[in-house]
């Protein structure tokens, strides 16, 4: 009896600890995230390089048993021997690197350049499952991806990890990035921030096609880091906030001024010597001068046009209809007089007209102060071919 007594008790300690050794493990499995921190880090623009004027966003991850304080960073790019021939074919290669929060702070303090940061409020599920995508995005055949400025860049790559189904799935909502009311589109938003640099800017929104053109969405403009902070700063997960309102950790040096606008200077200055040659007798070398130059200038843009559309993957070059005023074949027509040069000229002036109309309908927009002078200047210079070849052909009659 005392034999039977004992074997019962093994067997119900035998139970009842298996029983705590699974619920131990499901507590422990449960908790497994507790000890992470995610934040999102937000970057202020920089006046060194073209790519630091929109700013720059990153992911921090703190794993406080592990001693670990991460930043997971979709900005990174190696520079190469054929670095620029493969930034002008919309191939360059861009990368998730993982730097300590040291590492890449030193990088702002030097540039003096402002950081933010926002607690990202998740269960311990949730953030389990960002850290794993993160660190299994961070592998090396999975790190690599073709950047795009516009559709697949460093925010845009952050914006798509909320809306995971493992992550919070239908559930999530943005929060109100885009000004309400506001119709903008990507050519606003950017020459907005090109605001001091006039000659990026209007190197940009020429070869830049009207695919840009189109309406933003709330998610759209969250390809600029600003507003990506914005729309995760309102974020909700079942009407809960996922979000803290961010903190400055780094202050920055305030933003210059914008200068003087050089490039608009530029194309009034080629638009009045282009007139004045044209118009008045004793300038006519001038005139001819200019209309040559301005001919084989937009000619050869027209060119860059096409080769941008065509021959890259820049998904914001296509559909450029700039080509209707910079037309390649003006290189021609500068310093040869072939037969059907007046009609030619005719043409291009309906053109012209025809960019305008499509600016008008909001169909591609044209960079007004600077283009509205070089479009001035070319109608002069065309209807002067135009009136020329009416002439030769009544004198030749």
């Amino acid at each position: 009896m005392l034999k039977k007594f004992c074997i019962l008790l093994v067997a119900l300690a035998a139970h009842f600890g298996a029983f705590a050794q699974t619920d131990a493990g499901n507590i422990v499995q449960q908790h497994a995230g507790d000890h992470l921190r995610i934040s999102l880090l937000t970057c202020g623009p920089g006046d060194e390089e073209v790519w630091e004027v929109f700013g720059h966003t990153a992911v921090r991850v703190i794993d406080t048993p592990n001693h670990t304080d991460v930043v997971f960073n979709y900005g990174t790019f190696e520079f190469g021997p054929d670095f620029e021939m493969q930034f002008m074919k919309g191939k360059l290669n861009y990368c998730l690197s993982v730097m300590t929060f040291n590492e890449f702070m030193q990088e702002y303090v030097q540039a003096k350049r402002s950081v933010e940061e926002q607690e990202l409020l998740l269960d311990w599920k949730q953030r389990e499952h960002i850290y794993d995508f993160l660190q299994w995005n961070a592998e090396n055949e999975n790190k690599y991806y073709k950047y795009d400025f516009f559709f697949d860049n460093c925010a845009t790559r952050i914006r798509d990890i909320f809306p995971k189904p493992q992550v919070f799935g239908k559930a999530f909502h943005f929060g109100q990035a885009l000004p309400e009311g506001k119709r903008l589109t990507f050519r606003d938003i950017i020459n907005v921030y090109f605001y001091r640099d006039y000659w990026t800017r209007l190197g940009v929104n020429i070869l830049l096609g009207s695919r840009i053109d189109k309406p933003m969405t709330n998610a759209d403009i969250m390809f600029l880091p600003d507003y990506l902070r914005d729309g995760v700063g309102g974020s909700t997960v079942s009407g809960r906030k996922i979000a803290t309102a961010p903190v400055l950790i780094l202050p920055g040096s305030q933003p210059a001024q914008g200068g003087l606008n050089y490039a608009l200077l530029l194309t009034l200055g080629i638009a009045l010597l282009t007139i004045a040659g044209l118009t008045v007798k004793k300038l006519k070398l001038l005139g001819k001068i200019m209309s040559t130059l301005l001919l084989v200038v937009t000619g050869l843009l027209g060119c860059l046009i096409l080769v941008m559309w065509f021959a890259t993957d820049h998904q914001g070059c296509a559909n450029n209809f700039n080509i209707l005023w910079c037309l390649p074949l003006n290189i021609f027509i500068a310093f040869f007089n072939p037969k059907g040069k007046g009609r030619y000229a005719v043409i291009a002036m309906l053109l012209i007209f025809v960019s305008f109309f499509l600016h008008v309908c909001k169909i591609q927009g044209l960079l007004l102060p600077e283009f509205a002078p070089l479009l001035l200047a070319l109608l002069f210079v065309f209807g002067t071919i135009y009136k020329r070849s009416k002439t030769n052909t009544a004198t030749y009659a």
